[in-house]
Parts: C-alpha cells; structure tokens; sequence
C-alpha cells in the first residue's frame, strides 16, 4: 500500500471515530449544556460505551476475526464476542460508581436512573450498536482478506504467465540465430549481440510489474533488426514510432507477442511478404498496430503458435482491465492487430 493510500485510510479512520464519538453529544436529550454535560450519568455512560465499541471495532478486525473467525474457531468466536458485549455494558456501571474525577464532588454527579425499564433499555440499545460495529467490522475484514485474496491470485496468474512466456521468446529467438548459423550468415556474430542484450533485459526487467516504455520500445527494436538480419531482403518491413516514450510505463512483454507472430506467420521467402508495424504514443496512451500479410509457413505438429497472444490476453485483462481496447482481425489475406493502452 503506497503512502497515500495509507495516509487516506488513516484519515478516514480518525474522521470516523470522531463522527462515531459525536452521537451521543448529537442525540442526547434535552439542552447540551456542556458545563452540565459531564455531569450527566446517561451521556457519561453513552461516551464510554461508544469508546468501547470503537475499541471493539479494531478488537475484532485485526484480532478476533482474522485469529477465530477465519480459522473456523466459531465457537470460541462467539464466546469471545459475547464477553465483550457483557464487558461493554459492565464497565460504565463500575466507572461511574467509583470515586467522583478530579476536581468534581461527588455530590455533582447525578445518581443513574435505577430500575428494571432502564436496565432493559440500555442492554437494547448497547445490544443495537454493538451488533452494528460487529457487522461493519466483520464485513470490512472480509472485503479486505478477499481483495488481498484476488491480489494474490492476479500475481500468481501473472508469475505463470510471465514463466511461460520468457522461454517461448528465448526458444524462438534462438530458432532464428540457428537459422543464420545454418546460412553461415556474417549476422550471425551481430546476432548473438542482439540477444544477449534482449536476454539481459528479460533477466532483470520482466519479473517487475511494469518498466519505463523506453525500455520496451528498445527491446521492440531489437527483436525486429534481429529478424532483419535473419530474413534480409525476403521481407517488405514497415516499422515507426511515434510520440515521446519518457516519463511513461508499460507491462513488461506485453507488445512483443503481436509482432513476433506477425514474424511467425507473415514471413515466407518464397512469397512476398509485407509486416507493417507502428507504435503511437500521446500523453496518457499507447497504440500498437500490426499488420502482416498471410504466408503459407510450415510449423511442427507441437507448436503453440498462439501461446504468446493467448497469455498476453489474460495479462492485459489482469493489468489493465478497463484500461485496453484490444481488436484482432482475421482474414484469409491478412491478420491485424490494434491494442490501445491508458498508460500510467
């Protein structure tokens, strides 16, 4: 949780104390003298309640349900509740039949009410309030232990998705140099530098939840030269960029599938083939669109042509959920891809 974040929630909480603590000053009969306010055995007995249930409040939420409730001590939960309840009704009693504050004498304190009808009255009405801060704290704890819940799965579905695809680009990637190896390619050497850079990157910056876009874009470039060297003139390229990349950020990986598939599947040096890339970049988004003209290519029996963009699909909707337009054309000439990102 960032400072901010954190500031906020503390703020919220202390405004909420304060408000809570202001009812029984808001709902108290009759003029609220403040001279005699203090004297009053109701409204003395209503602000200690009231310290108590805020007290309760945070009992519960970080003691009580994370230690009984979500450990399916339900019965020991109970009986830890309803002691407490019974504690909140006693402890006002003992305080106000104890010695008269500092300052005060005893005699300026005004007797409490006595009898059965104001007994039942006040268990019912501490009972109301005590029920409520229960429910608003046990709710408040188990949105919180959800939310933490989906924020863990989301980073453990990312971790798989990001374990899976750093080897299928390394894989293809050496496809390609085995390639210029097997051509006795002067590249080749060029080649390898390409690669221990991209590799370099992947090591140290695809485990992070996003890196700085220029970053990316310089991985973006080295992908394609390396393809490049290893088609040559086989290839009618189309690759720009436009916009400023700094101050920006970006998931890691999430470009580079669309245009290794325009790659895998648009490139064939017994046909023409024609891959247009363009990255556009204004001040709050991103837009990528490729292009590649449909080639007959041969792949193994085993291969998972769609394992990057089907992995990038699940990524973009886990990092950017109501932040990316994704829309993919298929057609029996052409395949194209237009990805729209709010950047952060």
């Amino acid at each position: 949780m960032s400072m901010n974040n954190r500031a906020r929630q503390l703020l919220l909480h202390l405004v909420g104390c304060i408000v809570f603590l202001a009812l029984p000053i808001l709902f108290k009969p009759g003029p609220n003298d403040p001279r005699n306010m203090f004297i009053d055995f109701r409204f003395m007995s209503d602000l200690i309640v009231y310290l108590l249930l805020i007290g309760f409040f945070y009992l519960n939420y970080y003691l009580l349900v994370p230690e009984y409730y979500f450990k399916r001590k339900y019965l020991l939960y109970v009986l830890l509740v309803i002691g407490f309840y019974f504690v909140l009704i006693s402890i006002p009693d003992l305080f106000m039949h104890g010695p008269p504050p500092k300052g005060m004498n005893g005699g300026e304190m005004r007797p409490p009410p006595r009898g059965e009808h104001f007994l039942l009255h006040k268990i019912g009405n501490n009972l109301f309030l005590f029920m409520i801060v229960l429910f608003f704290s046990l709710m408040l704890r188990i949105s919180s232990q959800w939310k933490k819940t989906e924020e863990e799965k989301i980073t453990a579905e990312l971790s798989y998705l990001k374990a899976q695809i750093n080897p299928h680009f390394l894989f293809n990637t050496l496809n390609s140099i085995y390639s210029l190896a097997i051509q006795k390619s002067d590249d080749t050497a060029a080649a390898v530098v390409k690669l221990s850079g991209m590799m370099r990157y992947v090591i140290s910056e695809a485990h992070k939840d996003f890196v700085s876009l220029e970053k990316e874009i310089t991985y973006l470039r080295s992908y394609i030269e390396l393809q490049q060297i290893r088609f040559g003139n086989s290839i009618q390229l189309t690759f720009s960029i436009e916009g400023r990349t700094e101050g920006k950020v970006i998931a890691p990986l999430v470009l580079i599938p669309f245009i290794e598939n325009a790659f895998k599947h648009g490139v064939n040096a017994e046909e023409d083939s024609d891959i247009r890339i363009n990255v556009l970049i204004t001040e709050q988004n991103l837009i990528l669109t490729v292009r590649n003209k449909k080639v007959f290519v041969r792949h193994s029996a085993d291969d998972k042509s769609g394992l990057g963009i089907d992995n990038t699909r699940m990524r973009l909707q886990l990092l950017y959920p109501s932040r990316h337009q994704l829309v993919i054309t298929d057609t029996d000439e052409s395949f194209s891809v237009h990805l729209e990102l709010t950047l952060k």
